[in-house]
């Protein structure tokens, strides 16, 4: 067993972890931070996108032992009690049928606009590129993270 004290949504835990455990499921089972789906475990769909230090990774591919000292933010801690710019934009723009892919899309478009308040198009089909949506909601999903830039999500 290993050692980790982590901050997740602005609480903090310290717990011991197999070594082996992946954060995606520290996430879900250790903390009960369920918001964060198991998607393919093999950090192809993207479903499982969390902040780790401010920046998207796939939770699925980090062992939670990688995650000490880490400041991870889920779909869960992403707002403050309002829903985030983005989450509002996909609610508005339908982007979401079953939802499987909806909370890593959330994340992902948020980090992207951060970095870049402004894309275009093609920027923000390239900043998603990761995450899947098997149900084919990629334009109303380009459409929502456009509505959230203009409603200034980056800044």
């Amino acid at each position: 067993m290993a050692q980790i004290k982590v901050t997740v949504d602005g609480v903090q835990y310290a717990d011991q972890v197999e070594p082996r455990l992946l954060l995606v499921h520290y996430l879900r089972e250790v903390i009960g931070k369920t918001g964060t789906p198991v998607g393919c475990d093999t950090s192809n769909c993207g479903a499982c996108t969390v902040l780790m230090d401010g920046v998207s990774v796939k939770s699925c591919s980090v062992l939670a032992v990688q995650a000490d000292g880490a400041d991870i933010t889920t779909i869960e801690g992403l707002s403050d009690g309002e829903w985030h710019p983005v989450q509002r934009a996909f609610h508005e723009e339908h982007a979401l049928q079953c939802g499987y892919c909806t909370p890593g899309m959330i994340i992902a478009a948020a980090d992207l606009l951060r970095d870049n308040p402004h894309p275009t198009d093609a920027e923000i089909r390239e900043g998603l590129e990761g995450n899947l949506c098997r149900c084919t909601g990629y334009e109303n999903i380009v459409r929502a993270v456009r509505r959230a830039a203009e409603a200034g999500a980056g800044q």
